[in-house]
C-alpha cells in the first residue's frame, strides 16, 4: 500500500506533468493564447482537486446513509464517476467561458477535450509511475 507522502507525491506530479503538457498543446489546439490556455488548465487542476476531495465526502456520506456501509458496487461507482464529472463540468464550463470569452457551447467542447485527454493521460501517467516508484511489497505477517 503507498504511503500517504507517496500519495501526495503522486498527485503534484500527475498535475505539474499534466500542466506543462496540456498547456502549451491546449493553446495550439484552440487557438487561445498559452498564458490564457495555461491559467485555464491550472484553475481547471485546483478545482478538480478540490471538487474531488468534497465530492467524495458527500458521496461517500449519501450513500452511508441510503446503504447504511461505503462499499461500493460497479453500479455505484459508474454512478460516482458520473456524477463527479458532471458536477465538474457545470463547475468548469462557465469559467472556461467567462476566461476566454467564448460561448457555453465551445467551453463545453473545450473541457470534454480536456476530459478525453486526462483519461488517457491519466492511464499512461499511473503505468509509468507504477515503473518508477514501485508499491512497495506488503510485509509479511507472522506464522502463527
Amino acid at each position: 500500500m503507498r504511503t500517504t507522502a507517496d500519495r501526495i507525491r503522486h498527485s503534484l506530479l500527475l498535475e505539474f506533468f499534466a500542466l506543462l503538457i496540456i498547456t502549451p498543446l491546449g493553446a495550439l489546439v484552440f487557438g487561445v493564447p498559452m498564458f490564457d490556455f495555461g491559467t485555464v488548465a491550472l484553475v481547471s487542476s485546483m478545482v478538480a482537486m478540490l471538487w474531488n476531495y468534497a465530492f467524495n465526502i458527500g458521496f461517500d456520506r449519501a450513500m452511508f446513509r441510503a446503504t447504511g456501509g461505503t462499499a461500493k458496487s460497479l453500479r455505484h461507482r459508474v454512478l460516482h464517476a458520473v456524477l463527479f464529472e458532471a458536477g465538474l463540468l457545470a463547475l468548469l464550463v462557465p469559467f472556461i467561458a467567462w476566461h476566454l470569452g467564448v460561448t457555453l457551447w465551445v467551453a463545453l467542447a473545450m473541457d470534454l477535450s480536456l476530459a478525453g485527454f486526462f483519461l488517457v493521460y491519466t492511464f499512461l501517467y499511473n503505468i509509468a509511475y507504477d515503473a518508477v516508484f514501485p508499491i512497495p511489497p506488503a510485509p509479511a505477517s507472522p506464522k502463527a
